[in-house]
């Protein structure tokens, strides 16, 4: 019986998480400290806070990854959620290990638009697209971030010939297409964007550069 405690404890999951970006929820955990973890097999439940029975994720019962997508099960993004995983190796079961309560609209991470930069003359267009959430209209199209939260858009400019860290704010606001006049010619212009929501008071990370030289 000993034996099998041991082996119990040391198989159970350690350090249960959701992580999430644009609504893509995924239910991460670490491998206990046993020697032969990867043999080991993981079996994934969920529920809504309040609730009294927890549901097997089908797609994570008895899989070998450390990893589980649970997106589709934590639609509802307003309600708070728990996720639990157990481990089995050599016909033994560890006790489940719980994650923190987790509410998708609250936590996940929002990231940065797409930028698409176009100049002409003296002047560069930039076009900004939000990020698109995995959940899908009637007409099958992804419903973009803009309808869960106000979202701003920062857009940021470079100009190549200050160093890398000289970024200047250059527009924040709703609008998707700025435009930027007056510049000087043969001078390399680098834009960058961040998606920010005011209510949370959280940014999101940098979009990848665009650079254009007039």
């Amino acid at each position: 019986v000993t034996e099998n405690q041991d082996l119990q404890d040391s198989i159970k999951p350690q350090k249960v998480e959701f992580r999430s970006l644009n609504f893509n929820s995924t239910l991460h955990w670490q491998p206990g400290w046993a020697r032969e973890a990867r043999d080991t097999l993981y079996f994934v439940q969920y529920k809504v806070y309040g609730q009294t029975t927890w549901q097997n994720k089908d797609d994570c019962w008895g899989i070998q990854s450390h990893v589980c997508d649970l997106t589709h099960e934590t639609s509802d993004i307003r309600e708070p959620y728990y996720g639990r995983v157990k481990a089995a190796l050599a016909g033994v079961y560890s006790n489940w290990s719980l994650s923190c309560r987790f509410t998708p609209w609250r936590e996940t991470v929002i990231g940065p638009p797409v930028v698409t930069v176009v100049h002409r003359n003296k002047s560069i267009t930039v076009k900004l697209q939000a990020p698109h959430s995995p959940y899908k209209r009637k007409k099958g199209s992804k419903i973009p971030m803009t309808n869960y939260y106000d979202l701003l858009y920062q857009v940021f400019i470079i100009n190549n010939l200050l160093d890398e860290q000289h970024r200047v704010l250059v527009y924040e606001g709703k609008n998707k297409v700025i435009k930027m006049k007056d510049l000087r010619p043969g001078v390399s212009y680098c834009i960058m964007a961040k998606t920010y929501v005011p209510m949370l008071d959280r940014s999101s990370a940098y979009s990848s550069r665009q650079c254009t030289v007039l």
